[in-house]
């Protein structure tokens, strides 16, 4: 997770100044946190937890946590003691769920293995090297599967320059395999020529991608990082 302003309070050791005595309710837990996270943090929701108190904040693609009086903040994850159940993780699992069919699938390249009835999407900088390695091992030993790759470009203005060009390639799977997997720079082609670089940015942040690889799935979850094939195998044996 990217170092936040949030993280850096925390780590100051700076504790939240008592405030009043209102009503614990989640809106008012709100007013209360939302100024102190920093400027330009949005607080989603608040929503009560049955852990000892807390309140959770959703903020982006994060969880953290807080008491009724929003006089202490709380980050990391909640564990259910007695069946190590990361309680955190499955909240974030379902807050960040997508509905699959709205993404725009044809501003993506299709890659179809085998008999494809797998179905994943993947959000892909052109110069993450964590994302090359993902496809050179994991994608490279799975079969029976149907990728959809987003190319997501927030490392450089190289990244935008080199998905255009793969993208008005008169073969953009192959262009794009030659490249992540084989080195091979992209040909150059008109500056001007029409590609989804802003609309696939708007979505990334829309859906709070802050890394690439990230990996969608049918379901509509998600796993962030360059995982192996049997990560991969395990999470398609999971949906139905």
């Amino acid at each position: 997770m990217k170092l936040s302003r949030i993280a850096v309070l925390m780590a100051s050791g700076l504790m939240m100044a008592c405030a009043g005595a209102e009503t614990p309710t989640e809106a008012n837990i709100k007013k209360l946190i939302e100024p102190r996270l920093g400027d330009g943090v949005k607080v989603d929701s608040i929503k009560e937890t049955p852990y000892s108190g807390l309140y959770e904040i959703r903020t982006g693609g994060d969880i953290l946590y807080t008491d009724k009086n929003a006089q202490y903040l709380f980050v990391g994850h909640v564990y259910d003691a007695k069946t190590s159940q990361d309680l955190t993780k499955e909240r974030l699992d379902e807050a960040n769920r997508i509905k699959f069919s709205d993404l725009p699938l044809g501003s993506a390249l299709k890659t179809v293995k085998g008999n494809g009835k797998r179905v994943i999407a993947v959000f892909e900088d052109p110069n993450c090297g964590y994302c090359k390695r993902f496809r050179q091992n994991a994608l490279k030993e799975i079969d029976n599967v149907t990728v959809y790759t987003f190319m997501y470009n927030i490392l450089s203005p190289d990244s935008i320059a080199k998905s255009r060009n793969i993208w008005c390639a008169p073969d953009r799977n192959k262009a794009w395999d030659d490249w992540m997997l084989n080195g091979k720079v992209p040909a150059t082609v008109a500056a001007t020529c029409a590609n989804p670089h802003d609309k696939i940015l708007a979505l990334g942040q829309q859906l709070h991608i802050s890394g690439t690889p990230s990996i969608f799935f049918a379901d509509g979850t998600r796993i962030p990082g360059a995982v192996d094939a049997k990560t991969l195998e395990q999470k398609f044996s999971t949906i139905k």
